[in-house]
């Protein structure tokens, strides 16, 4: 059983910055995969970063790509997900989650095994 922690969300102006951290309980962290996403309001949950088991490759959101980055602590048991020049579309729940049998660089929902609760994300024009 792997328990996920988001924090670090908030309320901030368009052009902010934001750093998101995701603690994950247990002793094997080192040998998931890890992922970001988000869903706002009304719409499907999106694929927004992925990092590998020992942090040496990451994937990104054409969305995102360029203004956020993903990084990894294993020692911390730790994620985080560094959000540069937010924008307002940018505004939506943001959940970690842990894919612990990596094939590939999935950006796939459902490859995912656990999940954070979430942390809200608001971005003001």
């Amino acid at each position: 059983q792997v328990q996920l922690v988001e924090s670090g969300g908030g309320l901030v102006q368009a052009g902010g910055s934001l750093r998101l951290s995701c603690a994950a309980s247990g002793r094997s962290f080192s040998s998931y995969a890890m992922g970001w996403f988000r869903q706002a309001p009304g719409k499907e949950r999106e694929f927004v970063a992925y990092i590998s088991r020992g942090g040496g490759y990451t994937r990104y959101a054409d969305s995102v790509k360029g203004r956020f980055t993903i990084s990894r602590d294993n020692v911390k048991n730790t994620v985080y997900l560094e959000m540069n020049s937010l924008k307002p579309e940018d505004t939506a729940a943001y959940y970690c989650a842990a894919d612990t049998n990596p094939v590939g660089s999935t950006t796939h929902v459902d490859d995912y095994d656990y999940w954070g609760q979430g942390t809200q994300v608001t971005v003001s024009s």
